[in-house]
């Protein structure tokens, strides 16, 4: 697969009707909506895996279950890519799940380093700071409103970029960096203040 990193920043004019197409069975409306967004899914998901062959078998998917509920899909007036992108995250996740051992690299600890949090106790440790600190970011984001939350959420937590961002919330990449401004300019002054 040889996809573009870089999607087109302003959706195309015939979006509408190419979507309107492709829920009536229109083969040619539908390649027509993988030529424009499989760029955009091929790098979020190479952003993610960070595995060629793993991020074009996902990219594949992702177009065949498009396929499989376009007549599900209703026009709102936001950009295609962005229910393509929430496909390719779920899918990600979803492997995640299941190859786990496979995206993860076991490193042994030295043995009597003598260093506190070398021990035993270490791993019931991690996993306990682990616990808290979602709990405080859960916390922190129950501050926003709904917008910066999502925003956040998708800028950090999911990793996307301010163009991702924006495509995925219908909105332009101004407006997602002013978002993400304002929402780590109110976790910053909620810090200040005592809980």
């Amino acid at each position: 697969m040889s996809a573009p990193l870089h999607p087109p920043t302003v959706p195309d004019d015939r979006e509408p009707e190419l979507v309107a197409r492709a829920r009536e069975g229109d083969r040619e409306a539908f390649a027509a909506l993988y030529h424009q967004h499989v760029g955009l899914v091929y790098g979020f998901l190479l952003a993610r895996t960070r595995d060629r062959h793993l991020s074009e078998d996902l990219t594949q998917e992702v177009f065949v279950r498009a396929l499989r509920h376009i007549g599900t899909y209703i026009w709102q007036g936001r950009v295609f890519g962005a229910w393509l992108t929430v496909i390719a995250r779920n899918l990600f996740l979803d492997e995640i799940g299941r190859g786990r051992s496979r995206l993860e690299t076991p490193v042994a600890e030295p043995e009597g380093s003598g260093q506190p949090g070398q021990g035993a106790e270490s791993p019931v440790l991690r996993a306990y700071e682990a616990v808290e600190a979602h709990e405080t970011v859960r916390t922190a984001l129950g501050a926003l409103n709904p917008y910066q939350r999502h925003c956040l959420q998708l800028r950090y937590l999911d990793e996307l970029t301010a163009e991702e961002t924006a495509l995925a919330m219908g909105r332009s990449v101004g407006a997602v960096k002013t978002l993400t401004h304002r929402a780590m300019r109110k976790l910053r002054s909620t810090e200040a203040v005592p809980a």
